[in-house]
C-alpha cells in the first residue's frame, strides 16, 4: 500500500515512487541499511543455537567419550581373540565401531537444519529472529498480519463488490469508478482496474 511522504520523512530504501519527483539525502549507508540489517539478522540466527542443539551438544559430550571406549575395547578384544592377521582384523571393527556409532548425525544434523530453514525462510521473505523461535514454530495456532501486502504483491484489488438491494454491482463499480478516477490512491486505482476489467 502507497504511503504519502512529505518533506522531512524518512524514506527507506526499495521504496518506490508512484507519482512524482523528489530529492532525499541518504542518512544510512553500507552496514546501517534496512538491508544489511535484515541481512545480519539472518546471519545471526544462522549462527544462534536452539535448545535442542544445546542439549544434542550435551549429550555429544559423553557419547563421543562412551563411543570411542567401546571402539578401543572392540579393538582390544579383536586384537586378542580375533583370526590372524589380527591386527588388521582388530583395526577394521575398531573403524567399523565408530563409524556405525559416530555422533556426527547429533553434532551436524542441528546447525544444517537451522541453516537451511532460516536460509529458505529468507528466500521466502520471512525473516527468523533466532534458532529458538525456528525451534518453537511448531506451537505456533495463529497468525496475524497487520500490514498490506504482506501476502500479496502490495497491490489491491477489488475482490467482492456488495450493492445495494436497489442497486446493481455494475452500477456501484461505474459510480465508484468514475469517482475515483482522477485519484491517485492505491485504492482508487484498484477501482479503476476492476471497472476497466468488468465494465
Amino acid at each position: 500500500m502507497a504511503l504519502g511522504k512529505k518533506i522531512g520523512d524518512a524514506v527507506i530504501g526499495a521504496s518506490i515512487n508512484k507519482t512524482g519527483s523528489f530529492q532525499f539525502e541518504a542518512t544510512k549507508v553500507g552496514k546501517d541499511t534496512t538491508l544489511a540489517q535484515i541481512i545480519r539478522m539472518v546471519e545471526e540466527a544462522q549462527g544462534s543455537k536452539a535448545p535442542i542443539q544445546r542439549l544434542a551438544d550435551v549429550i555429544a559430550s559423553y557419547f563421543v567419550p562412551i563411543v570411542i571406549g567401546i571402539a578401543t575395547i572392540t579393538f582390544i578384544i579383536w586384537y586378542f581373540m580375533g583370526p590372524a592377521p589380527s591386527l588388521t582384523f582388530a583395526l577394521l571393527n575398531f573403524v567399523a565401531v565408530l563409524i556405525i556409532a559416530c555422533p556426527c548425525a547429533l553434532g551436524l544434523a542441528t546447525p544444517t537444519a537451522i541453516m537451511v530453514g532460516t536460509g529458505k525462510g529468507a528466500e521466502h521473505g520471512v525473516l527468523i529472529r533466532s534458532a529458538e523461535a525456528l525451534e518453537r514454530s511448531h506451537q505456533i495456532n495463529a497468525v496475524l498480519l497487520d500490514k498490506t501486502g504482506t501476502l500479496t504483491q502490495g497491490k489491491p484489488e477489488v475482490t467482492d463488490i456488495i450493492a445495494a438491494p436497489s442497486s446493481s454491482q455494475e452500477e456501484v463499480l461505474r459510480l465508484a469508478a468514475s469517482a475515483e478516477h482522477s485519484s491517485e490512491h492505491p485504492l482508487g486505482e484498484a477501482i479503476v482496474r476492476a471497472a476497466s476489467k468488468k465494465l
